[in-house]
């Protein structure tokens, strides 16, 4: 089960987080700050999986930013670097080679597709199809309401 999900730049700030523990606020700052400075002071050659306290972290970092989770000690490493990469393909899919930017500006679409593959620290759904055909109704959904807005102001 994993634990908790960071996205952080180079420079060590926070672009998302997920947590799928309870944690208290001050508990959380201080996990954060622990994490980006213990992976960002990583050699870039060294291996995406550390020990930390009783958890085991997984990182890659994908351009300028680092996605990070934290799983318990029984969990597969593999599988946890796959989820990272199977979160960083639907990103891509959805706003075409995501970049920081991307997540910085558009943070509530980056949480929803994250809670269309993940639940409860768990994967919801494998197929990256299933997941952007869910996106995208959801992003035709959004239109509708949208343009029915729209005209209900415009005509009333």
């Amino acid at each position: 089960m994993i634990r908790f999900l960071l996205l952080f730049s180079r420079q060590g700030k926070l672009r998302l987080q997920k947590w799928f523990m309870s944690v208290s606020e001050r508990e959380k700052k201080k996990i954060i700050r622990d994490m980006t400075t213990t992976v960002l002071a990583r050699q870039p050659r060294s291996c995406n999986f550390l020990h930390w306290k009783d958890l085991k972290i997984i990182y890659k970092r994908y351009a300028s930013l680092y996605f990070c989770l934290a799983i318990g000690n029984q969990d597969n490493e593999l599988i946890a670097l796959e989820v990272i990469q199977r979160y960083v393909e639907l990103l891509d899919k959805y706003f075409g080679n995501v970049c920081e930017l991307d997540i910085i500006f558009n943070f509530e679409k980056a949480y929803f597709i994250l809670d269309e593959f993940l639940i409860g620290g768990e994967i919801q759904e494998t197929s990256k199809q299933i997941v952007n055909r869910a996106i995208d109704a959801s992003d035709m959904l959004q239109e509708d309401d949208s343009c029915e807005w729209f005209e209900v102001e415009l005509f009333g």
